[in-house]
């Protein structure tokens, strides 16, 4: 067959084999998404997010404890195993399209019988180098390597996304520590209070100035915040232990740094939405799958063409029965077109097409996600500072409250009912600020994760 019989029959059977594959089917348009033009909630005042965020609650000691996690968290380790596994995969792909060769040996004495019908001895060796080469003149091979590389750069953004959401989890474990302690703290003066009221009490009723009703009510008011001290305290524990895991320790103490009230709130400016999508990690994951979905797409329909393999070898040959080494060569070429498969590169076309939707759509969904994320961190925010500016200011109301009620039992003008209502909506209101005071800022930390925490993409992998 000539040079141009044979490019016309390639080309013959390319047309064939691209209409047997069908049109190309097109991503679905429900996936698309737009972005908002501007926040529901109104945007708080601040910088745009620096990459060491944390540091703007003004804590040296949670500055170490991401620090520690950084270096030592599991999931993160897990994590840049991928992204090993990942890119040998790109490198596996990249290989493929690159020529393969080989060298060949082999030899030893042999024994045989001659033309003449004797038994004759020699001793015979052969080396050939061999090279072969898929042409992938319709892109099967390009486009599995362009895919491969897409999902290493998904699998960096998950790692990425991995980091965010561990820092995310210390600083948020780290504040729900320090509510644990302020909690404690807030129990252990309610119970040193009520103590010195079971004295007064008892003091009274053994005078027989107040009913010994009043000495069992402080006795079991004293109980009662008593009582709440140990789960406290195993709250702590647990507590701390979460948070080695999250340091890739074993369990232990955690150090502590600011008091809760002393903690700044950090703010953050969250921007245009529009911007959201180029500082999320979860985004370009999603993006980056869908990118490698549609290149296997583009892949498997390749499959469809005829596959053009080009081979050359060259070497010698050396016997005892010849005086001279016999060099040797062959130049060679193969093309394979599929005629008959039972449906397999259509199913398996069609499973490409499935996949690359499905991408598509998850990747509308972390879009949604991550705006719903922002709106609802900003909105935590404003609510709960809000609440915190209530809370104290009730706290302040009930203080004087139970002085002025204290007073009055002291003076024999009230019952002891009336300072013990006191105590107990005092206890309510200052655990009440301890919580306000957590949830603001474990909704500033949601805030800073929702707008990527000063996340910048990865350096673009390697092409070959």
């Amino acid at each position: 067959m000539t040079g141009r019989a044979a490019g016309s029959w390639l080309l013959c059977a390319a047309a064939l084999l691209s209409a047997c594959a069908g049109p190309r089917p097109e991503p679905p348009q429900a996936a698309s998404i737009t972005a908002p033009q501007a926040w529901r909630e109104d945007s708080p005042d601040g910088a745009a997010v620096a990459a060491d965020w944390w540091a703007g609650f003004g804590d040296p000691v949670l500055d170490q404890l991401v620090a520690r996690a950084l270096a030592h968290n599991i999931d993160m380790s897990v994590a840049a195993a991928r992204v090993a596994e990942a890119r040998a995969q790109f490198q596996g792909a990249t290989g493929l399209q690159l020529p393969q060769v080989e060298i060949v040996g082999n030899g030893g004495p042999q024994r045989f019988v001659n033309p003449f019908g004797l038994g004759a001895n020699q001793t015979a060796g052969q080396v050939q180098g061999q090279i072969a080469w898929d042409a992938d003149l319709f892109g099967r091979l390009a486009n599995a390597s362009a895919a491969a590389r897409a999902q290493l750069l998904a699998t960096q953004a998950a790692q990425d996304g991995v980091r965010l959401s561990v820092v995310s989890a210390v600083a948020g474990g780290y504040f729900g520590l320090r509510a644990l302690d302020a909690r404690l703290a807030v129990l252990e003066e309610t119970a040193a209070a009520r103590r010195e009221a079971l004295r007064l009490a008892t003091r009274r009723a053994d005078t027989g100035y107040s009913p010994l009703l009043e000495q069992r009510q402080a006795e079991a008011e004293l109980q009662a915040a008593e009582a709440l001290i140990p789960a406290t305290q195993l709250a702590i524990r647990r507590q701390e232990d979460g948070l080695s895991l999250l340091l890739g320790e074993l369990p232990g103490e955690i150090p502590r740094g600011q008091v809760l009230a002393d903690l700044r709130p950090a703010t953050a400016a969250p921007g245009q939405p529009s911007a959201l999508l180029r500082r999320r990690p979860d985004i370009l994951q999603a993006e980056q799958a869908m990118v490698a979905a549609d290149r296997s797409l583009d892949s498997a329909r390749a499959a469809f063409m005829p596959t053009v393999r080009l081979t050359a070898a060259g070497g010698f040959v050396d016997s005892t029965l010849i005086p001279d080494p016999v060099g040797i060569f062959s130049l060679g070429g193969s093309i394979l077109a599929p005629i008959f498969e039972g449906g397999r590169l259509q199913a398996q076309a069609d499973q490409a097409a499935a996949r690359r939707d499905q991408a598509a759509f998850l990747y509308r969904k972390s879009v949604l996600t991550a705006f719903r994320e922002v709106e609802d961190s900003l909105a935590a925010v404003r609510r709960t500072d809000e609440q915190i500016a209530k809370l104290a200011a009730q706290r302040t109301s009930l203080a004087e409250v139970l002085r002025m009620a204290s007073n009055r039992y002291r003076a024999g003008y009230s019952p002891y009912l009336e300072q013990l209502d006191a105590q107990r909506a005092l206890l309510a209101a200052e655990l009440g600020l301890v919580q306000a005071r957590s949830d603001a800022l474990t909704a500033r930390v949601q805030l800073f994760q929702a707008l990527g925490g000063g996340w910048s993409a990865s350096p673009p992998a390697p092409q070959g």
